[in-house]
């Protein structure tokens, strides 16, 4: 299983930016893909999840109505379009992937984070005041 991060980078308040997640090695439609961050000296968070089976989606509310998740399912891959960028959501970006209800538990309940099986290695992304 791999998980591939991509599009982070150094971006001016109120720009956006739009990060790749490209998966491998797990059957796609059966599982849901999140996306965390953590910022120098806070906890992971959980941002927001897809569930590929039905396209439900989730988004906390620190980033609702700024970004947007999505999936290719041609290409396994997996976009979280960034929008009206805060310096506060300057971050490592990680993508994760599990079943759908440890996803689900993991960034709507904060919850068993530690049981998401498949995590990227991240991609930063800073955002300049």
């Amino acid at each position: 299983v791999q998980l591939v991060e991509s599009g982070g980078g150094l971006v001016q308040t109120g720009g956006s930016l739009r990060l790749s997640c490209a998966t491998s090695g797990f059957t796609f439609e059966q599982y849901a893909i999140g996306w965390f961050r953590q910022a120098p000296g806070k906890e992971r968070e959980g941002v927001s999840y897809i569930i590929n089976r039905d396209g439900d989606t989730y988004y906390a509310d620190s980033v609702k109505g700024r970004f947007t998740i999505s999936s290719d399912h041609a290409k396994n891959t997996v976009y979280l379009e960034m929008n009206s960028l805060k310096p506060e959501d300057t971050a490592v970006y990680y993508c994760a992937a599990d079943l759908p209800v440890v996803v689900v538990t993991a960034i709507m309940l904060g919850r068993k984070v530690d049981r998401v099986d498949y995590w990227g290695k991240g991609t930063l992304v800073t955002v300049s005041s």
